[in-house]
């Protein structure tokens, strides 16, 4: 697996990936009205390949880990894209990280989030809905300054 930053041309694959997600697992919770601008609003981000596949993808904002995911069929191999993805971003950011993750039907994100040393804080209500109009509640968590 290669973890390289991510270039203009990635961004069509990001979104092709971004797709099989969402489809798998609704993340985002809404599809975005252009993807590859949801994409490219980051400060830095990364892509994990396997045998040439772009198989998953992580943003920074600040602070902030963003836009993780990695695709349904490269999920719980030995080499772990997402942990891989998230030490590229510690490695680009100096201090304490911190995320959010909506509060639904995201057992497999918390549970990852959790396993690797993330510390929930506390929950707030989105400044966004649900497809459906519906309220969103975001899980928000921190990884601390030192701890990988």
């Amino acid at each position: 697996m290669i973890v390289r930053p991510r270039v203009d041309d990635d961004l069509d694959r990001c979104v092709e990936a971004l797709r099989l997600v969402h489809d798998a697992d609704s993340y985002p919770l809404n599809w975005p009205e252009s993807p590859r601008a949801w994409l490219e609003a980051a400060d830095a981000a990364w892509v994990a390949e396997l045998d040439g596949e772009l198989v998953g993808h992580a943003a920074v904002m600040g602070h902030e880990l963003c836009r993780l995911f990695v695709v349904p069929a490269a999920r719980r191999l030995p080499l772990s894209v997402g942990r891989a993805l998230v030490e590229q971003v510690r490695a680009h950011v100096a201090g304490a990280l911190t995320l959010n993750v909506v509060d639904e039907q995201r057992s497999g994100a918390v549970a990852f989030y959790e396993a690797t040393g993330w510390r929930f804080t506390h929950t707030t209500d989105a400044a966004f809905t649900r497809p459906d109009g519906g309220p969103v509640r975001l899980r928000h968590y921190e990884l601390p300054d030192g701890l990988r």
